[in-house]
């Protein structure tokens, strides 16, 4: 009986953990860029009391073992990477990159990834993030500027008095092996492991990399009916697992009143 208490401990650990990623999921669902979160689980070890397949003393073979299962764990909370909905917004340093691919900044002297777009101007002139990570490959606007347009490939032109161009870049994005496998560093930011892969550096719309798309936005790709559905199933799933460790419990009080 003390296996399924532990088993149940262990399904409650478990649906804790997946409440907390749900929760987080919902918590930014407003949030520009972010991608939703999705835990995975698998049983532990079993406890074998007789293999599939052994013979019996008669020569006989067993058709059917003995095994139980000893509970679940957490194996990984995997980012997901799916387009989220586009937000008009008119602002020329609002980019969303349809398709896959990451700006690239640099936070605290460190080559990291971002997906959200809603870029904003330093003190210097710099395209920045709103903590005033810089994008990379530095882009900088000039005070006579007017106007700043950036087409789906990535050539961004400021335009200044006279519509006479005043300077022009190129925004390169950048892709992974494996984008799952990336750091979660907080404020939008990822950086590459060795489970990620090396970024790979390109031109917007070249080799499979997304476009670029002014004054748009993309927004999370979280599903409020989907994740309060999973909320709903990892409630009941903790609930039945706190329903068998009273029911071990109530068993283990019977087994102690057998003598008095």
């Amino acid at each position: 009986m003390m296996r399924g208490l532990w088993s149940a401990a262990s399904g409650m650990s478990a649906q804790q953990m997946n409440i907390d990623t749900i929760s987080n999921n919902l918590a930014n669902v407003s949030t520009c860029g972010y991608k939703k979160s999705r835990p995975s689980f698998q049983d532990h070890m079993y406890q074998t009391l007789r293999i599939a397949g052994a013979t019996t003393a008669a020569g006989n073979q067993i058709p059917v073992g003995i095994q139980i299962g000893l509970g679940t764990e957490t194996v990984g909370i995997q980012k997901i990477f799916s387009q989220g909905d586009y937000r008009e917004t008119q602002n020329e340093l609002d980019w969303a990159i349809e398709g896959k691919g990451f700006f690239k900044v640099i936070s605290s002297e460190e080559e990291v990834y971002i997906r959200a777009g809603d870029f904003k101007l330093d003190s210097d002139g710099y395209i920045c993030t709103s903590d005033g990570d810089r994008l990379q490959p530095e882009v900088n606007i000039p005070s006579n500027a007017i106007s700043i347009s950036v087409d789906s490939g990535g050539h961004l032109v400021a335009f200044g008095p006279d519509n006479v161009e005043v300077t022009s870049s190129d925004v390169n994005v950048y892709s992974f092996a494996n984008p799952a496998g990336l750091y979660s560093m907080g404020r939008n930011l990822y950086r590459s492991t060795d489970a990620s892969g090396e970024p790979i550096e390109g031109m917007p719309g070249v080799d499979g990399l997304g476009t670029i798309a002014q004054g748009f936005l993309e927004m999370s790709n979280v599903n409020v009916v989907e994740e309060m559905v999973a909320m709903i199933i990892g409630q009941r799933a903790y609930e039945s697992n706190s329903k068998a460790i009273q029911t071990v419990d109530s068993m283990l009080q019977m087994a102690n009143a057998l003598k008095r």
